[in-house]
């Protein structure tokens, strides 16, 4: 079994994009390889949170993910910060890690962009990003495009501490599936679906009432003409949605276009309103269950004490061959 990393920040609420582009390959791939799975609130801190909301919506990721279907028997479910080598590690890294190659990270410019000032943890975030990887020796880690030049930071980092050091880290291969990995804005097809979207009516949360769900898909931006055709260069916004109706549904982009030929887009929009609602009520049902049993701390508790394990083994090893004193 290949050993798979990955984590979501608890900023703002989770969309439907996090859904079809993450958790549902997190699904999948905790029936055969061996998966860690945390909440990254350590990398939420590198902007400005307030700590109410940060609780709330650390809580609230860490119950979504068991409610889309994680099973803490099958993957390790965990909080970043639960574990302190990441904090550790993350800081080794940083020691390592090139102020050219920081900045060169987009993501880094694009958060950046406009602001008066930005904190030092938004540009060394990479570093963390790596530690978290690094400490589980993870094979495979899903990551969304904008994801790519981090990872490849990681790998970057992984052998130069193996040239250094001696072979301690798996150097660590992306896994982007092939379909649903991106998920478009209800607004801008040309913009990804984000829970940091300023305008709401952007994006369909998981935790969305069907009445909110409704209405926003009935107000999602369309194309010109009536046709429902995938064209993603001619028709980008109907291509989006189309997309989010082929994989709430579960079937292809061929199947949902036969199925509306000939139809316009109301018809369209209501049965993927439809479809959507499908799709998240059993999720927030379980949700709210979740939300109001005393499971979810013991959960993750469990997980961090397993993640421990392994990430405390990896730490003391590098640190050793770092040349520091050992208790």
């Amino acid at each position: 079994m290949a050993r798979v990393l990955s984590g979501i920040q608890p900023s703002g609420q989770l969309t439907l994009g996090n859904y079809i582009g993450a958790m549902l390959n997190f699904v999948k791939l905790q029936h055969e390889n061996d998966c860690y799975f945390m909440v990254v609130d350590l990398h939420a801190i590198t902007v400005p949170q307030e700590p109410e909301a940060l609780l709330e919506q650390t809580e609230s990721v860490a119950a979504l993910y068991l409610a889309c279907g994680i099973d803490p028997k099958l993957a390790t479910v965990f909080i970043q910060s639960h574990v302190r080598a990441h904090a550790e590690l993350g800081w080794l890294l940083t020691t390592m890690t090139y102020m050219g190659e920081l900045e060169r990270m987009t993501q880094f410019k694009d958060k950046a962009m406009g602001k008066d000032s930005v904190g030092a943890g938004l540009f060394v975030y990479p570093s963390l990003m790596a530690a978290d990887i690094l400490l589980y020796q993870a094979g495979l880690v899903p990551v969304g495009d904008d994801q790519r030049q981090h990872l490849e930071l990681t790998r970057d980092l992984a052998i130069r501490m193996n040239n250094r050091f001696g072979e301690l880290f798996t150097v660590p291969d992306g896994y982007i599936p092939p379909v649903g990995k991106r998920v478009m804005s209800l607004d801008d097809a040309s913009k990804k679906m984000s829970k940091s979207n300023p305008n709401p009516g952007s994006y369909i949360a998981l935790l969305d009432s069907p009445d909110v769900l409704r209405k926003k898909l009935s107000r999602a931006v369309t194309d010109s003409g009536r046709e429902v055709q995938y064209h993603p260069e001619e028709k980008p916004e109907v291509s989006n949605l189309i997309s989010i109706y082929a994989a709430c549904a579960g079937v292809s982009i061929e199947d949902v276009v036969r199925r509306f030929e000939g139809q316009g887009y109301g018809n369209f929009k209501k049965e993927l309103a439809d479809v959507v609602v499908t799709l998240l009520e059993p999720i927030q049902k379980k949700y709210r269950d979740i939300r109001e049993s005393n499971d979810l701390r013991v959960i993750l508790r469990d997980g961090a004490a397993r993640a421990s394990e392994v990430a405390d083994k990896t730490l003391n090893q590098l640190k050793e061959r770092m040349g520091f004193l050992m208790p």
